[in-house]
């Protein structure tokens, strides 16, 4: 589904070269529930920003579902990111004057579905999140758990083919972050590709692969252990 082959992002910082990414392989299948993990500044987002198309390589190939991605133009990459990707973020990025049913039915209305369509798409979504009475509410009037579901909700309602999810836990509570977290794991048990992000190791663990970052590269990847073993 994913394949990554040496990728490098270098940026200039003053005088300075930084390698946030160092010839990176990566490769996920279909169905798969991987965490990424490292210390900060070990290439964990820049990585993912890479995967959602939201940034693009100095160098490498990148290949999203047979598509080369790297010789895409942006309005391109837009469209692949529209259909095919779905995000969640730490802080939510929800549009605070929007109510919960908007913010889900935003994507839909960007790439031009029906009205009718946009709203029995978005009750059922956040039905499924528990959010039946909150539709009508701005993200001001829930609580950090709800916004997140609403995310979620909004993240897959282009039903895409994967989810990359950055330190979706990170602004929560610890009872909001792992109903969060069954969530996203809910949605991997019905097939969909989940690639997170998270500097917790007790998240990470719950992943069926775990990747290690540190300065920019992969240093360690479970699938390559399984495959030895």
């Amino acid at each position: 589904m994913i394949r990554l082959e040496g990728i490098e992002r270098i940026f200039e910082v003053g005088d300075e070269t930084v390698y946030a990414l160092s010839n990176v392989d990566l490769t996920v299948e279909q169905g798969e529930y991987v965490s990424i993990m490292g210390p900060s500044g070990s290439g964990k987002s820049t990585l993912l920003n890479i995967l959602g198309l939201l940034d693009r390589p100095d160098k490498g190939v990148y290949h999203f579902e047979d598509i080369d991605t790297i010789h895409l133009s942006d309005k391109q990459q837009a469209h692949v990111r529209r259909h095919k990707i779905g995000f969640i973020f730490q802080f939510f990025h929800l549009v605070a004057r929007l109510t919960a049913e908007q913010n889900v039915e935003l994507p839909m209305i960007l790439a031009g579905i029906d009205a009718r369509e946009r709203k029995q798409r978005v009750h059922e979504a956040l039905g499924r999140m528990g959010l039946n009475e909150r539709m009508k509410h701005r993200p001001d009037q829930l609580s950090g758990g709800q916004r997140q579901r609403v995310a979620i909700a909004r993240s897959t309602i282009m039903n895409p083919a994967i989810i990359l999810a950055d330190e979706p836990t990170g602004n929560l509570d610890r009872a909001s972050g792992m109903d969060v977290i069954r969530t996203i794991e809910d949605l991997n048990k019905q097939g969909m590709t989940v690639v997170m992000v998270t500097h917790d190791p007790e998240l990470g663990g719950r992943t069926g692969r775990q990747v290690r970052m540190e300065d920019g590269r992969i240093i360690r990847d479970t699938s390559d252990e399984r495959a030895l073993a």
